[in-house]
């Protein structure tokens, strides 16, 4: 059992927690508590650390099987090693996800669909607050999204505050980054799929356009919006109408409304 907060495996997993350049230099990154660390493959699993207290849960037992390295901390070690203010006693390192554009956007290198049913995507240009990708992330799985682009400016989607506000959706959501945001759109385009900009110059209320088809949405910083490049990429600007003085939404809470109504369109 380990009761410093100075041991080696502590300061290894604060880091991880804290800093986004060891979790890409190590391919790892933390979840924590009960219903997050149940969800995640055991094979994805690298460590999992648990305090002293939570030997004593019901599920344990079935939460530790099969995992090859377990580790058991002071209740007051783990509070040091928690992001969180109520630490539920358990945390695991798990192996980093990556996906290509291709599988992401559900395309082919030869410029046909590789898999089926029209497309929904969501690509985010210098997206910053790590609530707002974390909810885009959980409401996109609600409303079907088939994958999620960012450029890199974007907050990392493994920060711990990230993952917690996907509720799991990140284990599950393919996602992507790329240097290239404008090229990637452009190939996004000669594979059939229609952009969207969420932009206050939009001519048409959201709700009268068709995404039944191959779509994605554009959407950008919290305080900017999207840049001139990214939103001349798009074939069609849309705008959320709004009362009173509010002149636009948080980006998250527009991200929802584009996409509810892509999935409403579908289901009929």
């Amino acid at each position: 059992m380990i009761s410093s907060t100075t041991n080696k495996q502590v300061k290894y997993v604060a880091a991880l927690v804290k800093k986004a350049k060891t979790r890409k230099e190590e391919d790892l990154f933390v979840a924590e508590g009960l219903r997050m660390c149940s969800e995640i493959p055991k094979e994805r699993i690298k460590s999992l650390y648990v305090s002293e207290n939570f030997q004593k849960h019901p599920e344990f037992g079935a939460l530790t099987a099969g995992v090859r390295h377990v580790e058991v901390v002071t209740d007051e070690v783990f509070r040091a090693l928690s992001d969180t203010q109520t630490p539920q006693g358990i945390l695991a390192l798990v192996k980093q996800y990556h996906y290509t554009v291709g599988e992401v956007a559900g395309i082919s290198g030869k410029g046909g669909n590789s898999s089926s049913g029209p497309k929904l995507l969501m690509v985010l240009e210098r997206l910053q607050d790590p609530g707002n990708l974390g909810t885009i992330l959980r409401a996109g799985e609600g409303a079907g999204v088939t994958g999620i682009i960012m450029d890199a400016h974007t907050a990392d989607i493994y920060n711990p505050k990230v993952i917690r506000s996907t509720m799991g959706s990140v284990l599950r959501v393919p996602f992507v980054y790329v240097d290239d945001l404008g090229g990637t759109l452009s190939e996004l385009k000669g594979h059939g799929i229609r952009l969207f900009a969420a932009h206050l110059d939009g001519t048409h209320n959201y709700e009268q356009e068709d995404y039944t088809g191959n779509t994605g949405f554009l959407i950008g910083n919290e305080a900017n919006g999207l840049s001139e490049e990214i939103a001349g990429m798009a074939d069609t600007f849309i705008r959320i109408p709004m009362a009173g003085k509010v002149e636009s939404l948080n980006a998250a809470v527009a991200a929802s409304v584009l996409i509810f109504e892509a999935a409403r369109q579908r289901r009929q």
